[in-house]
């Protein structure tokens, strides 16, 4: 079997296990599927950093043509990723801390973790102070859709609230009602 690397048309680059026809089946010995597992983690969460995509379904394993078809399916192979497959996944995924189930209470969604909460408070709280926002209130509308696109750019609201939780924690940020909903004011980090 000839297994070689593929970039897709999104410019991703698939790792040659892609075309393994294995890759793409539950296994039953419980040692490869956990490295198949592994592999399928690392390959979802570059490649919804790769496209900025946050969200996975299940039904988007049976999407031909959708955001996630160039990774979920093979056709060079005739291979695709079935649902229950994906939510096998998925529920490692979320066990690890790589994933959270959105919305809650349902296991047919997921928000991807490809920066963790902290990460993307540092990087909220690093935009913050370039943009000039510290001691500024903001809305949650005009961080994730600013109008000079940046990292923050379509970021989902639980995303965004987990960062500034992490924030507030560290005192670096605060959460504020406003009329509009919730806003946030950032603050220089604290010196030692």
């Amino acid at each position: 079997m000839n297994l070689s690397t593929y970039k897709t048309a999104s410019g991703f680059l698939l790792p040659s296990i892609h075309s393994a026809p294995p890759f793409f089946t539950q296994q039953p010995n419980t040692a490869t599927q956990a490295g198949f597992t592994e592999q399928w983690t690392r390959l979802l969460l570059a490649y919804a950093r790769h496209r900025r995509l946050f969200t996975l379904r299940l039904e988007d394993a049976e999407v031909p043509g959708g955001e996630w078809d160039e990774v979920l399916r093979n056709p060079r192979i005739n291979r695709r990723l079935m649902p229950n497959h994906l939510a096998h996944v998925l529920d490692v995924m979320v066990s690890k801390d790589l994933a959270v189930y959105e919305p809650a209470k349902q296991m047919r969604a997921v928000l991807l973790y490809w920066r963790s909460p902290d990460e993307w408070a540092d990087v909220l709280h690093e935009w913050a102070t370039n943009t000039g926002q510290l001691n500024t209130i903001l809305t949650f509308y005009e961080i994730s859709d600013p109008p000079v696109p940046s990292a923050l750019s379509g970021i989902p609201e639980s995303l965004l609230r987990g960062a500034i939780a992490v924030l507030a924690k560290s005192g670096r940020a605060q959460l504020i009602s406003i009329s509009d909903g919730d806003g946030v004011r950032f603050f220089p980090p604290r010196t030692k």
